[in-house]
Protein backbone atom coordinates (compact mmCIF):
# COMPACT_ATOMS: atom_id res chain seq x y z
CA UNK A 1 0.00 0.00 0.00
CA UNK A 2 2.68 2.49 0.70
CA UNK A 3 4.40 1.88 -2.41
CA UNK A 4 1.24 2.52 -4.11
CA UNK A 5 0.85 5.94 -2.65
CA UNK A 6 4.17 6.98 -3.56
CA UNK A 7 3.71 6.02 -6.92
CA UNK A 8 0.28 8.01 -6.99
CA UNK A 9 2.25 11.11 -5.42
CA UNK A 10 4.85 10.97 -8.38
CA UNK A 11 2.52 10.49 -10.84
CA UNK A 12 1.12 13.26 -13.61
CA UNK A 13 -1.55 10.77 -14.75
CA UNK A 14 -2.37 7.51 -12.27
CA UNK A 15 -5.12 5.61 -13.72
CA UNK A 16 -6.37 2.34 -11.99
CA UNK A 17 -8.63 -0.31 -13.00
CA UNK A 18 -11.08 2.93 -15.08
CA UNK A 19 -13.96 2.28 -16.86
CA UNK A 20 -14.96 5.08 -19.66
CA UNK A 21 -18.69 5.37 -20.82
CA UNK A 22 -19.51 7.92 -23.21
CA UNK A 23 -23.55 8.44 -23.66
CA UNK A 24 -23.67 5.46 -21.48
CA UNK A 25 -21.95 3.22 -24.01
CA UNK A 26 -18.92 1.53 -22.25
CA UNK A 27 -16.05 2.30 -24.45
CA UNK A 28 -12.98 0.97 -22.73
CA UNK A 29 -12.95 -1.67 -19.64
CA UNK A 30 -9.89 -2.18 -16.77
CA UNK A 31 -7.81 0.67 -17.95
CA UNK A 32 -4.78 1.27 -15.84
CA UNK A 33 -1.85 3.84 -16.48
CA UNK A 34 0.65 5.47 -14.81
CA UNK A 35 2.87 8.99 -16.82
CA UNK A 36 5.56 10.19 -14.96
CA UNK A 37 7.18 14.07 -15.22
CA UNK A 38 8.46 14.47 -19.06
CA UNK A 39 7.56 11.40 -19.82
CA UNK A 40 6.62 11.02 -23.95
CA UNK A 41 3.93 8.72 -24.61
CA UNK A 42 1.94 7.38 -27.65
CA UNK A 43 -1.55 6.08 -27.57
CA UNK A 44 -1.83 4.58 -30.62
CA UNK A 45 -5.13 2.61 -32.35
CA UNK A 46 -7.30 2.79 -35.35
CA UNK A 47 -9.59 5.62 -35.50
CA UNK A 48 -12.93 4.84 -32.94
CA UNK A 49 -11.00 2.57 -30.88
CA UNK A 50 -11.32 5.30 -27.79
CA UNK A 51 -7.97 7.09 -27.85
CA UNK A 52 -10.08 10.41 -27.73
CA UNK A 53 -12.70 9.19 -25.25
CA UNK A 54 -10.16 8.24 -22.82
CA UNK A 55 -7.99 11.90 -23.18
CA UNK A 56 -11.59 13.18 -22.57
CA UNK A 57 -11.76 11.62 -19.27
CA UNK A 58 -8.28 12.60 -18.36
CA UNK A 59 -9.06 16.63 -18.77
CA UNK A 60 -12.77 15.44 -17.13
CA UNK A 61 -15.02 15.76 -20.21
CA UNK A 62 -16.19 12.40 -19.48
CA UNK A 63 -16.47 11.04 -15.93
CA UNK A 64 -14.09 8.47 -15.00
CA UNK A 65 -16.18 5.40 -13.44
CA UNK A 66 -14.82 2.79 -10.94
CA UNK A 67 -11.72 2.90 -10.21
CA UNK A 68 -8.72 5.37 -9.34
CA UNK A 69 -7.98 8.17 -11.41
CA UNK A 70 -5.80 11.32 -10.98
CA UNK A 71 -4.35 13.74 -13.15
CA UNK A 72 -1.98 16.61 -12.30
CA UNK A 73 -3.26 16.39 -8.33
CA UNK A 74 -6.81 15.79 -8.97
CA UNK A 75 -9.10 12.99 -8.57
CA UNK A 76 -11.56 12.59 -10.90
CA UNK A 77 -13.67 10.87 -9.36
CA UNK A 78 -14.28 13.32 -6.71
CA UNK A 79 -14.11 16.36 -8.57
CA UNK A 80 -16.39 19.42 -8.94
CA UNK A 81 -17.44 21.19 -11.87
CA UNK A 82 -16.36 24.38 -9.98
CA UNK A 83 -12.67 23.00 -10.06
CA UNK A 84 -12.53 21.62 -13.58
CA UNK A 85 -11.58 24.92 -15.18
CA UNK A 86 -8.45 24.83 -12.53
CA UNK A 87 -7.27 21.17 -13.75
CA UNK A 88 -7.40 22.33 -17.16
CA UNK A 89 -5.16 24.81 -16.32
CA UNK A 90 -2.54 22.23 -15.49
CA UNK A 91 -3.23 20.22 -18.71
CA UNK A 92 -2.45 21.31 -22.29
CA UNK A 93 -4.87 19.89 -25.10
CA UNK A 94 -3.90 20.15 -28.73
CA UNK A 95 -6.72 18.83 -31.25
CA UNK A 96 -6.12 17.99 -35.04
CA UNK A 97 -7.97 21.08 -36.06
CA UNK A 98 -5.93 23.40 -34.75
CA UNK A 99 -8.77 25.53 -32.99
CA UNK A 100 -7.71 28.85 -33.54
CA UNK A 101 -9.75 31.99 -33.33
CA UNK A 102 -9.07 32.98 -37.07
CA UNK A 103 -10.64 36.65 -36.70
CA UNK A 104 -7.51 37.30 -34.25
CA UNK A 105 -3.51 36.86 -34.66
CA UNK A 106 -1.54 34.60 -33.28
CA UNK A 107 -0.47 36.65 -30.61
CA UNK A 108 -4.28 38.24 -29.96
CA UNK A 109 -5.29 34.02 -29.45
CA UNK A 110 -2.58 33.15 -26.54
CA UNK A 111 -4.04 36.87 -25.38
CA UNK A 112 -7.60 35.21 -24.95
CA UNK A 113 -6.55 32.01 -23.11
CA UNK A 114 -4.37 34.05 -21.29
CA UNK A 115 -7.26 36.52 -20.39
CA UNK A 116 -9.64 33.88 -19.85
CA UNK A 117 -7.61 32.08 -17.33
CA UNK A 118 -6.70 34.92 -15.19
CA UNK A 119 -3.82 36.77 -16.76
CA UNK A 120 -3.75 40.63 -16.11
CA UNK A 121 0.13 41.84 -15.53
CA UNK A 122 0.71 42.93 -19.16
CA UNK A 123 4.45 42.80 -19.00
CA UNK A 124 4.19 38.76 -17.92
CA UNK A 125 1.62 38.38 -20.66
CA UNK A 126 4.07 39.55 -23.35
CA UNK A 127 7.25 38.00 -21.88
CA UNK A 128 4.85 34.66 -21.69
CA UNK A 129 3.90 34.99 -25.19
CA UNK A 130 7.60 35.35 -26.56
CA UNK A 131 8.51 32.78 -24.53
CA UNK A 132 5.86 29.83 -25.51
CA UNK A 133 6.43 31.31 -29.39
CA UNK A 134 10.14 30.80 -29.00
CA UNK A 135 9.56 26.92 -27.40
CA UNK A 136 7.63 26.13 -31.04
CA UNK A 137 9.78 28.16 -33.56
CA UNK A 138 7.61 30.54 -34.01
CA UNK A 139 9.36 33.97 -32.31
CA UNK A 140 8.43 35.95 -35.79
CA UNK A 141 4.83 34.81 -36.63
CA UNK A 142 3.08 36.73 -33.28
CA UNK A 143 1.49 39.51 -35.68
CA UNK A 144 0.31 36.66 -38.42
CA UNK A 145 -3.41 35.88 -38.81
CA UNK A 146 -4.14 31.99 -39.17
CA UNK A 147 -4.96 32.48 -42.74
CA UNK A 148 -1.00 33.53 -43.41
CA UNK A 149 -0.04 30.63 -41.83
CA UNK A 150 0.48 27.27 -43.03
CA UNK A 151 -1.17 24.48 -41.56
CA UNK A 152 2.51 23.20 -39.44
CA UNK A 153 2.53 26.63 -38.13
CA UNK A 154 -1.21 26.69 -36.97
CA UNK A 155 -0.54 23.39 -35.16
CA UNK A 156 2.86 25.10 -33.29
CA UNK A 157 0.15 27.79 -32.40
CA UNK A 158 -2.13 25.43 -30.98
CA UNK A 159 0.61 23.93 -28.95
CA UNK A 160 2.19 27.83 -27.82
CA UNK A 161 -1.46 28.55 -26.75
CA UNK A 162 -1.35 24.68 -24.63
CA UNK A 163 2.24 25.44 -23.04
CA UNK A 164 0.58 29.00 -21.48
CA UNK A 165 -0.34 27.92 -17.77
CA UNK A 166 3.32 25.94 -17.71
CA UNK A 167 1.09 22.55 -17.83
CA UNK A 168 2.13 19.51 -16.17
CA UNK A 169 1.24 17.38 -19.40
CA UNK A 170 0.07 17.79 -23.08
CA UNK A 171 -2.60 15.78 -24.22
CA UNK A 172 -2.04 15.67 -28.09
CA UNK A 173 -5.20 13.98 -29.72
CA UNK A 174 -4.12 13.12 -33.28
CA UNK A 175 -2.19 17.00 -33.50
CA UNK A 176 -0.75 15.40 -36.89
CA UNK A 177 -3.88 14.36 -38.46
CA UNK A 178 -4.38 17.10 -40.89
CA UNK A 179 -0.87 17.64 -41.81
CA UNK A 180 1.72 15.88 -44.14
CA UNK A 181 4.31 13.69 -43.31
CA UNK A 182 7.40 16.13 -43.24
CA UNK A 183 5.48 18.70 -41.53
CA UNK A 184 4.17 15.55 -38.94
CA UNK A 185 7.56 15.44 -38.20
CA UNK A 186 8.39 18.53 -37.23
CA UNK A 187 5.59 18.62 -34.86
CA UNK A 188 6.54 15.60 -33.51
CA UNK A 189 10.23 16.49 -33.01
CA UNK A 190 8.22 19.68 -31.04
CA UNK A 191 6.22 17.53 -29.00
CA UNK A 192 9.25 15.40 -27.74
CA UNK A 193 11.50 18.53 -26.95
CA UNK A 194 8.25 20.17 -24.63
CA UNK A 195 8.55 16.42 -23.12
CA UNK A 196 12.21 17.29 -22.56
CA UNK A 197 11.72 19.84 -20.69
CA UNK A 198 10.06 17.99 -17.81
CA UNK A 199 6.70 18.87 -19.53
CA UNK A 200 4.80 15.27 -19.93
CA UNK A 201 2.88 14.40 -23.13
CA UNK A 202 0.57 12.18 -24.29
CA UNK A 203 0.03 11.75 -28.03
CA UNK A 204 -2.84 9.89 -29.43
CA UNK A 205 -1.73 8.82 -33.11
CA UNK A 206 -2.99 6.42 -35.28
CA UNK A 207 -0.07 7.09 -37.87
CA UNK A 208 2.22 4.37 -37.45
CA UNK A 209 5.06 5.73 -39.20
CA UNK A 210 6.05 8.35 -37.04
CA UNK A 211 6.44 6.43 -33.42
CA UNK A 212 8.69 3.62 -36.07
CA UNK A 213 11.03 6.27 -36.78
CA UNK A 214 10.83 8.14 -33.35
CA UNK A 215 9.97 5.25 -30.55
CA UNK A 216 8.91 5.82 -27.31
CA UNK A 217 6.86 4.36 -24.92
CA UNK A 218 3.67 3.42 -26.71
CA UNK A 219 0.39 2.45 -25.44
CA UNK A 220 -1.99 0.72 -27.61
CA UNK A 221 -6.13 0.55 -27.49
CA UNK A 222 -7.35 -3.14 -28.58
CA UNK A 223 -10.98 -4.74 -28.58
CA UNK A 224 -11.66 -1.86 -25.72
CA UNK A 225 -8.34 -2.62 -23.39
CA UNK A 226 -5.43 -0.66 -22.92
CA UNK A 227 -2.44 -2.76 -23.28
CA UNK A 228 1.40 -1.62 -22.92
CA UNK A 229 2.96 -2.54 -26.03
CA UNK A 230 6.43 -4.23 -26.27
CA UNK A 231 9.64 -3.14 -27.98
CA UNK A 232 9.14 -6.40 -29.99
CA UNK A 233 5.57 -6.01 -30.92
Amino acid sequence: MEATQKTRSNAIIQLEKISVFQHHVLILADVSLFIGRGEFVYLIGPTGSGKSSLLKLMYADLPAVDGFAQVAGYDLRKIKQKQVPFLRRKIGIVFQDFQLLTDRTVNENLLFVMRATGWNNKIDIKQRSIEVLDMVGLSDKGNKMPNQLSGGEQQRVAIARALINHPEVILADEPTGNLDPNTSEDILKVLLNISQTGTAVLMATHDYSLFKRFPSRTLQIEDGRLLEKSDSQ
